[in-house]
Order: C-alpha cells, then structure tokens, then sequence
C-alpha cells in the first residue's frame, strides 16, 4: 500500500482500549434541511464499527468532530445536538452532548466517564485554533484522552488540531473508516485487476491536474466527460461555442493527450454531447456530435453515442474508480450521462471504487450506492489520494513496530 501508508500504520485493533478515555476524531458534517433536521445520517452510521469496538472492548468513547463552516465562533444552528440525538438512536444508547469541546467542565465531565459511556463534544470549528493546527488547542484536545483514534475520512487532507495536531500528543491508530477507505484505494491504485479505468468528471482542468497526471501512469483507460471535457476537446482544435473552458491548461490538455498515446493509455473523450442555452430544469436540450456544437450553445451532459462508449470500457474493466459526474446530474436534462454510468457501474462485475462527494451523491440519489464496491466518505482526501499524494492526519498516526519475521 505504497500511496497512503497505511499498512505501516497502527489501526484501533492495536491500541489497549480498556478502561481508557479514547478520542476519537470524526466526520458528522452531516447535511440538514432548513429546519436542521439531518437529511443523510451514512456519516453518523460509518463511524458506528468503531465507536462500538471501543465500547465493547471497555473504553470511554470521546467524540470530536466539525460541523458546517462556523469560521471560528459559535453558531447556534451548527450545534451538534441533532447529531447526538440521532447517534443515541444508532447505537440505542446515551449519547452525552457537552457544550464545548475544550475547558474546565469538559475536563470534569471526562474525567466522571465509565467504560462504556459515550461524550460528544461541542463542533470543533467553533475555536479558530482547530484549523489554525495550533499546538496548544491541540494539546487540550488531548489532555481529555488516553489514546486518539482517527476515524474521520472526509478530513484526512486536513492538517487541523484534531485531525493531525492531537497525534502529536497520544498514542493513535486509525478506525475502521479510514482503515476501509484507505484500503480500498490503495488496492485500486497500486495492486489493481486489470484493466484499470478511470472515469474523471467536474468542471475545471484545473481541479483535477494531479489527479490526470497520476492516473496517466496507472490505468488502461481515462474517459473524461463533464466540464472538464470540454478543454481537452478544445484542445484537439473542436469549437466547443459556450462550454465550459479552462483556457489556462489547453497546453496541459494537449500534454496529458500527448502522453496517453505515447503511454499506451486509452483515453475517451465525449463524441456527442447534450446542449442547451443553460443549465436549467426548464432548458430544451439538444444532442450533438462533438464536431457540431452551437457557437450559442453549451454542453451540459454527455450523449448516447458517449454512454456507449463509456458503457463498453466499464464492461471490460476490473477494477472502476469513479470520480465526478460526466453532466450536470442535479438537472433532468443533463442528468442521463450520469444515470448510465452509474448503472454500468452497478451491473459491472468490476470492483467499483467511487469517489466522495458528487459522485456519491450521485449513486445515492440512483440507488444504486449499495451495489457499489466502495463509496468514498470524502470528496477531497480521495482527490488527494488519486494525486497520490500523503494525507496529513494519516501521516501523524502512530507507525507499526516492525515486524521480525
């Protein structure tokens, strides 16, 4: 597992829980509607295997996780109560919701913990110094602890006080969570069934310049749809009239273009797309060939001719990672490019890896999440690991002792 690591990290099976406050970091920055009442608890429930070792194995279960962008003060609608209520549900106990996650009554309030007791404390962005990684917040975080646990994805590519800072000061190990994403992206980037194809979406170029770069070296094909296609058509000389186009990296297109043939990698651009005047529910979409589109128009989905292609390489893969819609799927209009490969997907005997955010949306909104090999709990620490780059709070756990045999 050379691109995250984690096989030389210490997982929560390793650490002596009995008895002992554990603080466990995790990511319930989950989505409310306008009441504040939770839309989507799956953040909540993937942090329940771990929470439940740890009560079972005698410890004192410390949770601490962000919520929303409070920006460094408290915001009464970012409070963590609704997140505690429905956690109390899921685990069909008491779920004790402190009013900050630092000071004197916190201190009091952990240190009158039982095994098998469960705290939640305050949302950890209510203090500026938790994305400030400042030493000292850190510090205090951890002196309400014996051990830390990270469990939090979705802020692994985030060197915060809880998230990197806290491990500085404790023994920790990983949860079951991000011992699962990290594994499941590790086995797909560095020890694959071939063929390995990607499937890139999103607007811009730019946001996935790392991302194209890694992936050129590793898969067998990258087929590249939303906004982002758009460039690399501009790129092989296309008119592509109102689309979405990230001037600045034409010449990276035409690079990453370049080395796909000269590497041997197939890499499918869009044939026919789907325009309209805008993105909108009410815009009267049009199918065009790629060669075609309007000077007035702009491309707003991938076409059928395109699905099929898509559809065909799916078939063939091994191993699928799926990061970002090919349209945009929030409209009816534009939304089949990415119905048909979320069912390609679904129907592949390939082992399915899709990234967090949209994309999961996505699969969630099209039921097919659960026929998925592995949903990401995080949009941008699985961007970070498809850049193959280190993630900063996996960094700081705690190494393995090398093995003698």
């Amino acid at each position: 597992m050379t691109g995250v690591g984690l096989v030389r990290k210490k997982t929560v099976r390793d650490l002596d829980l009995a008895g002992k406050r554990v603080l466990v970091r995790v990511d319930f920055n989950v989505p409310v509607d306008e009441e504040g009442r939770i839309t989507d608890d799956a953040r909540i429930r993937a942090a329940l295997p771990t929470i439940q070792y740890i009560l079972r194995t005698g410890g004192k279960v410390i949770l601490v996780s962000h919520f929303g962008r409070p920006e460094g003060k408290p915001v009464p609608e970012y409070r963590l109560d609704r997140v505690a209520e429905r956690l109390a549900e899921l685990l069909e106990q008491p779920v004790r919701k402190l009013d900050d996650c630092v000071g004197p009554e916190v201190e009091r309030a952990v240190q009158q913990m039982k095994p098998g007791e469960v705290i939640l404390l305050e949302n950890v962005r209510f203090h500026p110094e938790e994305e400030e990684n400042d030493p000292e917040f850190a510090r205090a975080l951890a002196s309400l602890a014996d051990v830390y646990v990270n469990d939090a994805f979705g802020t692994a590519h985030r060197a915060h006080a809880s998230t990197a800072g806290v491990a500085r000061y404790l023994p920790s190990a990983a949860g079951f969570l991000l011992e699962k994403e990290l594994e499941e992206m590790s086995r797909a980037l560095e020890a694959p069934a071939r063929p390995l194809v990607a499937i890139l979406g999103g607007k811009k170029v730019s946001d996935k310049i790392g991302v194209i770069e890694n992936l050129l070296g590793k898969v067998d094909a990258l087929l590249i749809g939303g906004g982002m296609a758009f460039t690399f058509l501009r790129a092989r000389g296309l008119e592509i009239g109102r689309s979405i186009l990230d001037r600045e990296h034409l010449d990276f297109a035409r690079r990453m273009l370049a080395e796909a043939q000269q590497r041997g990698v197939k890499l499918v651009l869009p044939v026919d797309v789907v325009v309209a005047e805008r993105p909108a529910e009410d815009a009267v979409p049009r199918v065009v060939p790629v060669e075609e589109i309007p000077p007035d128009l702009m491309g707003l989905d991938i076409g059928p001719r395109t699905c099929r292609l898509f559809e065909e390489e799916i078939a063939r893969a091994r191993t699928v990672i799926w990061n970002g819609p090919p349209g945009v799927f929030e409209l009816k209009p534009f939304a089949e490019g990415t119905r048909r490969v979320a069912l390609a997907l679904a129907n592949s005997r390939a082992r399915t890896i899709v990234g967090g955010g949209d994309t999961a949306a996505a699969v969630e909104a099209l039921g097919v999440l659960d026929r998925m090999t592995h949903v990401s709990t995080g949009g941008g620490a699985s961007l970070k690991l498809l850049e193959g780059k280190e993630l900063p709070a996996v960094e700081a756990l705690a190494d393995r002792e090398p093995s003698l045999a």
